[in-house]
């Protein structure tokens, strides 16, 4: 049998986590250190290897029926080769070290098990109820696998150069960033997006670090249709919640 589909064969690495291609997420599990994948992603899999979903604690239970905002994981544990992909986002593997890394739980597909997470609140300028915004922070050191619409833009952040971001586009940034959440408007216009320009809520980040951006303001399929209430006129998509201090743990 032949067929140009045959040019799409495994790809052979020594490296635990690898890309099969762009949208599809290679994972060796090797029966030291599980992986927390997020639930009905796996796609494919070899050799002994098994799936449960993951424990939530009471106070993530809370946060995530609070916010929101929260991770759905299956711990996938044994010894195989697990393959994960969700809708055909495109994939990126990430580092993260002692800074720590803030995400939206919509891009979260897979990290180690030896990650941390718990969701912290960013703040709006104007400190109006429902104006805020919750994210996931990741702390530890392992791996992380984000999820974008497209290939994506990562921005350097400076003392000398801070970046302002759409609230709807951005993907993660570095948790050390000072972030505030603002709209180019006069207290008077804050309830509705920018005039004529379509632009909603934004957020600033300051210091040293990076901010991840994709070419789409919209969440994953699964995720796209916007709210309604207040946070959806701000441009905030499912994920407007109540703005409190930024780096404040949910409890």
């Amino acid at each position: 049998m032949q067929s140009p589909l045959f040019a799409h064969n495994e790809q052979q690495t020594q490296d635990r986590w690898s890309l099969q291609n762009q949208q599809m997420l290679r994972v060796a599990i090797d029966g030291h250190e599980d992986v927390l994948a997020r639930k009905g992603a796996m796609v494919a899999y070899q050799g002994l290897v098994e799936f449960d979903a993951e424990y939530q604690s009471n106070q993530q239970s809370r946060a995530r029926a609070h916010t929101g905002e929260g991770l759905d994981l299956m711990r996938c544990h044994g010894q195989g080769t697990v393959y994960l992909a969700n809708l055909a986002q495109r994939i990126h593997i990430m580092d993260v070290e002692q800074d720590g890394l803030t995400v939206d739980s919509s891009y979260v597909l897979a990290m180690d098990s030896s990650l941390h997470h718990e969701v912290i609140a960013v703040d709006s300028l104007y400190g109006i109820s429902g104006s805020g915004k919750y994210q996931l922070n990741i702390t530890g050191r392992g791996k992380v696998a984000l999820m974008t619409s497209g290939m994506p833009l990562l921005l350097q952040v400076t003392p000398d150069k801070y970046v302002n971001c759409d609230a709807d586009a951005i993907v993660a940034w570095s948790t050390s960033l000072r972030v505030q959440m603002q709209a180019q408007t006069h207290s008077s216009g804050v309830w509705r997006r920018r005039g004529n320009t379509g632009e909603g809520w934004e957020l600033s980040f300051m210091g040293n670090g990076f901010a991840l951006v994709q070419p789409s303001e919209l969440l994953p399929p699964q995720h796209a249709q916007i709210g309604g209430g207040l946070a959806a006129q701000y441009g905030m998509g499912q994920q407007g919640a109540r703005g409190q201090n930024q780096g404040n743990v949910w409890s």
